[in-house]
């Protein structure tokens, strides 16, 4: 072995031996992967626990035992972005929902439009269950009362949550160094202009980017569809190396604006033995119409419609066929 491939040869092994570790919180967005380097482990195992809100249940009413990694049991998790400021309880603003089966070695990503009118399920108090928005859930609830209106809309299990302060991802975008996203509509939307065309975003404008639908013509799935976009996107600048080197400014930017009930070893678990699943990856709409209820418009999904997409995920998640119950609209 010449000089020259000797040297590239030692880059090689020091690069991935930096890169050994995956940085597994962004992993949990989208199953793509970042990485962190060895010597900041410490600092990534206590960004987590400060992320690290469980909440009241350990396993979901709709299972039978809880989910065991190492068996590699398919399992579901509930990523939403939470439109929460201070001195506001805050609502979603968008909601999906992941289930990931390792032994298929695929994922499906369903997206919930916010706007959807459902039963908002209060497990405490059943009998103050009442139909309104989705996104309202959280609103009246938080997290909690989010899981189990999803659960009940789609009759399956969630298992995990992963909760992110959409307010607050202008730091996160800021931390990687922005995106670059190919805009097609010229909008205004909160003190930011955006032309049509290529650009470079920082966090306020990625952020504005992110949540823009009125200019859209595809209204809340177009904006569904540029919120996976900048996720993707910074998930993808995160795993670069060179972003690596301000790795405290998106750890400090990931535990102040991200809630999840996974552990630290949860996610080493997921990474481990679910990993295979984010190459085929399925997206999953909603099909539905729009309809105004006292002066207030609200997606409406069919009965119908919610057995076809329950029937498919609880396909997905090993579970057997059950009936969604009825939503008087």
């Amino acid at each position: 072995m010449n000089l020259p491939t000797k040297r590239i040869e030692r880059k090689r092994k020091n690069k991935r031996k930096i890169l050994r570790f995956t940085f597994l919180i962004l992993f949990i967005f989208t199953l793509g992967t970042g990485v962190f380097a060895y010597n900041m482990f410490s600092d990534v195992t206590n960004a987590v626990e400060k992320m690290h809100q469980p909440i009241s249940r350990e396993v979901s009413e709709k299972r039978e035992e809880e989910v065991e990694f190492h068996r590699k049991d398919p399992l579901s998790i509930l990523l939403v972005g939470v439109d929460e400021r201070d001195g506001d309880s805050g609502r979603t603003d968008s909601m999906l929902v992941i289930t990931i089966n390792p032994d298929l070695k695929t994922t499906k990503l369903l997206s919930i439009p916010r706007d959807t009118r459902t039963m908002l399920i209060d497990q405490e108090k059943p009998k103050n269950n009442w139909l309104d928005k989705i996104n309202h859930a959280y609103a009246y609830g938080g997290i909690e009362m989010s899981i189990n209106t999803v659960e009940h809309f789609l009759n399956i299990p969630i298992d995990y949550y992963t909760e992110v302060n959409m307010h607050g991802f202008k730091e996160i975008v800021n931390a990687v160094g922005g995106i670059r996203v190919n805009n097609q509509y010229e909008f205004e939307l909160d003190g930011v202009t955006l032309e049509v065309g290529e650009q470079h975003l920082d966090g306020r404008e990625a952020l504005s980017y992110a949540r823009m639908r009125k200019e859209d013509p595809l209204g809340d799935f177009g904006r569904q569809e540029r919120q996976r976009e900048v996720v993707s996107k910074v998930i993808k600048k995160a795993a670069t190396f060179s972003t690596l080197t301000n790795y405290e400014d998106l750890l400090t930017a990931l535990e102040d604006n991200i809630k999840t009930n996974l552990t630290f070893d949860d996610i080493i678990g997921i990474q481990a033995k679910y990993k295979s699943a984010a190459n085929n990856i399925e997206k999953m709409e909603i099909e539905g119409e729009g309809q105004t209820i006292k002066d207030v418009w609200y997606f409406m999904v069919e009965d119908e419609t919610r057995q076809t997409i329950s029937n498919q995920l609880r396909e997905h998640l090993g579970l057997p066929a059950d009936t969604v119950e009825e939503i008087d609209q």
